[in-house]
């Protein structure tokens, strides 16, 4: 009968142990398997990368991680070394960077005008209406101890050079008394002077060539002047040839709108036709018509009435001297 403990220690006996290697031995152990991983690792990954299409760059890249690109990080400048800063962060630090410009300093109201502001809120207030003539001596003898006349004088002048009171005079309006009451209206070349100095302000603050409006303008001025036109250039014409010109193009386009004008009205005469039948076969509204046709008869009967009126005869030399 055999020992049952001696069998088992026999069958479960370990081999006996080698000399165990030294430390350098087993670094260069490890080393030496570590490159002949990476080289069968990366041999399987050439093998797969030939088995796969050439077209495929993503197969590739799976089949090879270490040849996959890595993106780096954008940094706030949008440049590696951190995360991105948001947009907003970066446009502040932009604007902390930029050097603030300096307000442009609010201008000092003549305090003559503050107190003509007062004493007269419907000529010197949020709107402003052409002054009449005279106006300087009237507000001296109406307040003789509230302005002092060299102080009223550079304040009328002030306002009279602003471009809000330019703006009254070169629409037409009326002049006003110290009450507010229309006396008078504003002479035609005074208009027209408003009119070519707010252009000039306007083409000196903006740049842009406003000729067009600058004519269109001039031309409604001539016809609410109730001056015909070789009158009102005789009435406007400078020294300034570039103002003259601006005055002669105007006139041109009047004229030539007068000849349609006078062309609608043969026109409609050779027609024997209603104003409505008429309006229907150009094509045109009935009121257009209507009034167009009323101010070409106007103009005809204008142009005719000089050379139908008798001439009067020529003052004798007495006569003229009282």
């Amino acid at each position: 009968m055999t020992d049952a403990s001696t069998t088992d220690s026999k069958t479960n006996a370990r081999k006996p142990r080698g000399p165990r290697p030294d430390l350098a031995t087993q670094l260069q152990q490890q080393l030496r398997g570590g490159a002949e991983t990476a080289e069968a690792g990366d041999t399987a990954g050439d093998a797969a990368a030939e088995r796969a299409p050439r077209g495929d760059g993503q197969a590739q890249q799976r089949n090879n991680p270490r040849r996959r690109p890595q993106k780096p990080q954008r940094g706030p400048g949008g440049q590696g070394g951190g995360p991105r800063a948001p947009e907003g962060a970066a446009k502040a630090q932009q604007q902390q960077q930029q050097p603030s410009q300096p307000e442009r300093p609010q201008r000092k109201v003549n305090p003559v005008l503050e107190r003509l502001f007062e004493l007269h809120p419907k000529l010197f207030g949020a709107r402003f209406l052409p002054l009449k003539l005279g106006v300087y001596e009237d507000l001296l003898a109406r307040h003789p101890d509230v302005f002092k006349a060299e102080e009223l004088k550079i304040a009328m002048g002030q306002h009279a050079r602003s471009t809000r009171y330019l703006e009254a005079v070169a629409a037409g309006h009326q002049r006003h008394d110290l009450d507010g009451n229309p006396v008078e209206p504003v002479a035609p070349e005074h208009v027209h002077h408003a009119i070519l100095e707010l252009h000039r302000r306007r083409s000196q603050r903006t740049g842009e060539d406003l000729r067009p409006q600058l004519v269109t303008r001039i031309a409604r001025a001539i016809e609410a002047s109730g001056l015909d036109r070789e009158a009102y250039a005789v009435l406007v014409r400078s020294r300034d040839e570039k103002a003259n010109a601006v005055v002669d193009e105007a006139l041109a386009e009047l004229a030539a709108q007068a000849a349609k004008r006078e062309a609608l009205l043969r026109a409609f005469e050779a027609s024997g036709r209603s104003e409505q039948e008429f309006a229907d076969m150009y094509g045109m509204k009935p009121g257009e018509v209507t009034r167009t046709l009323q101010r070409a008869r106007k103009e005809r009967e204008a142009a005719a009435a000089p050379a139908a009126a008798p001439e009067a005869p020529a003052p004798a030399a007495e006569d003229a001297a009282q």
